[in-house]
């Protein structure tokens, strides 16, 4: 949304009915099990790998509704405002702010591009390898745990319906 948008808009920023599910998304990516459990590195790197993957999965669940496209959009952008906030209070300078913005979205296409295709295929495997890829684990830890957990999670929120799921009302 632009500033001029935000300026002078006539009603609420459309992204706020959001705010709870990216909270959510927020919430789950920070599960103690994923890091603890499931092998997943603690760290900057990792947390970040969690959120993206995270979202993935619900934007992916969005997508099969072609009705909340809009919902998808606008997730989207909470995940930017988020990431541009973020960068700010680590120190990022203003010049720089944009281009990695950019560089974190581009990886979440990415992440929703390997997920998609490693969840269509049967079996652990592919997913297991996608999750190698970009997922930063704890050293000597593999991603069979997690792999199990994200397709758990992800056949739990394809049986949500609509309404629940924008609410944020699923669990990892």
């Amino acid at each position: 949304m632009s500033l001029l948008d935000r300026l002078f808009r006539s009603g609420p920023d459309p992204r706020e009915a959001l705010r709870p599910l990216w909270h959510r998304v927020v919430e789950l990516a920070r599960d103690p099990a994923l890091y603890a459990e499931d092998g997943v590195a603690d760290t900057t790197a990792g947390r970040f790998d969690m959120i993206a993957a995270v979202l993935s999965l619900v934007l992916l669940r969005i997508e099969r509704d072609r009705v909340l496209a809009r919902e998808g959009a606008l997730l989207t952008e909470l995940f930017v405002e988020d990431m541009d906030g973020q960068l700010r209070e680590s120190g990022v300078g203003d010049v720089v702010v944009g281009k990695r913005v950019g560089k974190l979205v581009s990886v979440l296409g990415g992440r929703l591009g390997a997920l998609r295709t490693a969840l269509a295929a049967p079996g652990e495997t592919e997913l297991e390898a996608a999750l190698e890829r970009n997922v930063t684990m704890a050293e000597g830890r593999a991603t069979g745990a997690l792999a199990r957990r994200l397709r758990a999670f992800h056949d739990r929120i394809a049986a949500l319906d609509s309404k629940k799921l924008l609410a944020g009302d699923f669990t990892l």
